[in-house]
Parts: structure tokens; C-alpha cells; sequence
């Protein structure tokens, strides 16, 4: 059964979350995607477990439904503790095979942390301990650090990670089997790194909002149950994990180093040529992905794995037809054109990946179906992101010649 899963999404109890995150607008919006699995996040949060506990039914093994979505059990937890003197702040996704197991992790985390003050609650603990603890509760859990590479809140983060998994996880690492690489990475750039060869390389879309899952995903061809689906990472199985979906990691808001402040955008070179200040401010340039990548990095750009899972680059269809018209995502013609195109033709993820742009002109502006196909042969130009402003990402028309993306980073 060939299914997308989005693991790591926010409920409304999550601070900066729309009040819209419930399993209604979820639900829905995973339908007009073609999200096949969804993690629920924050089930520590004891208000969102009671709502999931109320409207989840099980259906296979450690896997959940709800109008017609599936749903599995995550949370994403902050664990903040120092190592050799310094703070370090890192995410990590839990992964449960049921309500009991949650239960008795909520009721040991609660020691840590107040777990009803946020969806992501903040741990006052070791994340090899959170390890420990919760695989204690069940070796039937699984645990992923969360969006590796951002500056802040991530294990190899600029400001407060680490320059190895071993020095996060001790004699835990041994428990990790899979890493999320987050909006401002893909899985070439992780590839740089040999030492992450071991790790399934998973992708999610964070989601604070319904109309942002799927961003990133996962696209799996196997039973859609718990345990099968976590052999499948354990493995790195690639006959039954056949691809991630991906931003365009320029367009991550924390791809390029820089200060938002004084509107600097810096390139790893640059930064370091200006010793990692602002050029304006004098101040602490915020470093980002692509240059922690270079600092970690013992492969050239373009290292390919033969044995490895592929990626697609996808922009939202939204952002498509908003392109194509010029109008504003949000507006009533992107809306009634996006509309269109799900009634007539089906989930959005299927339009972006699969649909041939003779069908597509069949039920879309013709500048739309080439927006469509443009992103799948990358024919983008893109304004990296930096310092929490995500990047800008423009559609290369024909009309506007055939230049391909071109990005110097250095």
C-alpha cells in the first residue's frame, strides 16, 4: 500500500499554533493533499489527549482513524540540560504504539517539565535520558531528533547542538535510527556527512497551521502499521520507503546565515570572511544550515549513495496558481483555482508529482500547468532564507527565458 506520512505536526494546545489544529480541519486537509498518515503531535498535552483518546479509533496495529485518516501517536518534546558547561536545547519526536504506553510516558515526564503548559513541553532532562526513560516504557517506541540542523533547538544546531550524535546520545545513539532534516535541509546535504549513512533521513512539515501539512512528507509502499512502518526506518528499507517530499532548502528560513535585524543575508564564505558578525550591526551573525553542513561535512557537494532514498522537490499548489495569476495565497481566485483542480482531478500531491500537463491543461489556466511542471524539472529561481525569513522561491516562466536555478553559496 503506497501511502504519504506527515510524523511531525503541532495541536492548538502548542504555542504560536492556529486554533484551527484540531482532527476536524486536520482530517480535512489531509484529504485534499493525499495524506494518507498523520502523526498527532503533542500527546503529552493532556487536553489533546483527551481529544485524541475521545475521537481516535484503533484500526491496525499501533495505528489510529478518523474520517478516513490514519493517525499515529507522536509528540515533539524540548529537552534543555548542559554538557560540559554549556546549555543545550534539543527536539526531539516520540513515537508510541498506543494510549497505555503514552499514558505512563506522560505520567514520567511530568516530573521533568509541566507538560499541560505547551504542546511541545520543555524537559529539564538529558535527552540520552529521555531515551532511556521513555524505551524503558516500551521498547516499542522510537525516538527521532527533530529538524536536525536549525540554529536553535536541534542537535547539530549553531547556538546550542552538538558535533556528533554520540556526543547528544551517549551510549543511546545505539537507540537512534532515523533523523528529521528539517524545512532548510534535503537528504543531499545530509549525504555530505558519512557518519549519517546509518540514519534513515525522514522529512515532516512542523505544521503550526491545517493548510501546511504535507510540506515535507514521507511516501511509503508497505502495510500501514505501527510496527511495520518502524522496521521499514530501522532498515532503511528502500523498496518500502520509496522517497521523501522536500522544500527547496534555500526557501527554509534558516538555509543562509544572517541577521534579520539589519536585513543581512550572508553566504557561509561571506560570514566567515566577516568573522560571523553583521556587516551592519557588528553583532553575532545567526548561523545557519548550509554552514553547519560545511563545517560538518567530510563529502564534496553532489555525493550520491547508490543505495539511497530519494527526494522530490515540491512548492504548495497554492503557491503555484498564486504564481501563475498573480494574486495572493490566501486570495478568493487561488482558492476557487485550487479548488477546481482537486474536484476535477484529486489530491494535491498527486497534481504536483503525477498528473501530465496535457490533463492538467485540460482543468487549469495553462500558465498554471506549466508552473506545475517547472517545479518538477526544478526550474526555479530562489532567495535563500536566513534567520527566521524564509526564503523566496519564484517559477522561471518560459516567457522569462529558460534560465535554470543557479545558487552560489559560496
Amino acid at each position: 500500500m503506497v501511502f504519504v506520512a506527515d510524523f511531525h505536526i503541532h495541536s492548538k494546545y502548542s504555542r504560536a499554533t492556529s486554533p484551527n489544529m484540531d482532527l476536524e480541519n486536520l482530517a480535512w486537509f489531509a484529504k485534499l493533499k493525499g495524506i494518507g498518515l498523520l502523526g498527532t503531535g503533542d500527546f503529552t498535552h493532556p487536553q489533546w489527549l483527551i481529544d485524541l483518546k475521545k475521537n481516535l479509533k484503533p484500526c491496525e496495529n499501533g495505528v489510529f482513524i478518523y474520517k478516513s485518516v490514519h493517525f499515529v501517536l507522536t509528540c515533539e518534546v524540548c529537552t534543555i540540560f548542559y554538557d560540559k558547561g554549556k546549555a543545550k536545547k534539543v527536539h526531539i519526536i516520540l513515537f508510541a504504539p498506543g494510549f497505555e504506553v503514552v499514558e505512563k510516558i506522560k505520567k514520567a515526564l511530568s516530573k521533568y517539565g509541566n507538560l499541560g503548559a505547551d504542546g511541545r513541553p520543555i524537559l529539564k532532562l538529558e535527552a540520552k535520558n529521555l531515551v532511556k526513560i521513555v524505551l524503558n516504557i516500551s521498547d516499542n517506541c522510537f525516538l527521532v531528533p527533530a529538524h536536525i540542523w536549525t540554529p536553535h533547538f536541534s542537535l547539530f544546531g549553531a547556538n546550542s547542538g552538538f558535533d556528533s550524535i554520540e556526543e547528544c546520545f551517549q551510549e543511546q545513539t545505539k537507540n537512534i535510527y532515523a533523523l528529521e532534516t528539517g524545512l532548510s535541509s534535503d537528504p543531499a546535504m545530509n549525504r555530505r556527512i558519512s557518519y549519517l549513512d546509518r540514519f534513515s533521513l525522514i522529512s515532516n512539515s512542523d505544521s503550526h497551521s491545517p493548510s501546511k501539512i504535507g510540506r515535507e512528507a514521507n511516501v511509503f509502499d508497505c502495510k500501514l502499521e505501527y510496527n511495520e512502518i518502524l522496521n521499514v526506518l530501522k532498515t532503511k528499507d528502500n523498496k518500502k520507503f520509496l522517497y521523501t517530499i522536500e522544500f527547496f532548502p534555500e526557501e527554509g528560513k534558516y538555509h543562509f546565515d544572517g541577521h534579520r535585524k539589519c536585513n543581512v543575508r550572508m553566504t557561509p564564505r561571506e560570514a566567515l570572511n566577516n568573522q560571523n558578525l553583521c556587516p551592519v550591526c557588528g553583532k553575532k551573525l545567526t548561523i545557519g544550515v548550509m554552514h553547519r553542513i560545511e563545517q560538518l561535512a567530510d563529502r564534496n557537494a553532489g555525493f550520491s549513495l547508490s543505495k539511497k532514498i530519494p527526494f522530490k522537490h515540491l512548492i504548495p499548489l497554492p503557491e503555484v496558481i498564486s504564481q501563475a495569476i498573480n494574486r495572493g495565497i490566501g486570495t478568493v481566485s487561488v482558492e476557487k483555482e485550487y479548488n477546481k483542480l482537486i474536484n476535477r482531478i484529486g489530491a494535491e500531491f498527486d497534481i504536483l508529482m503525477n498528473v501530465d500537463r496535457e490533463e492538467l491543461e485540460k482543468v487549469t489556466l495553462p500558465k498554471i500547468a506549466e508552473g506545475i511542471i517547472k517545479i518538477r524539472e526544478k526550474e526555479v529561481k530562489i532567495l535563500p532564507g536566513y534567520d527566521g525569513v524564509y526564503g523566496k522561491i519564484k517559477i522561471l516562466w518560459d516567457n522569462k527565458g529558460k534560465e535554470k536555478k543557479q545558487l552560489s553559496l559560496f
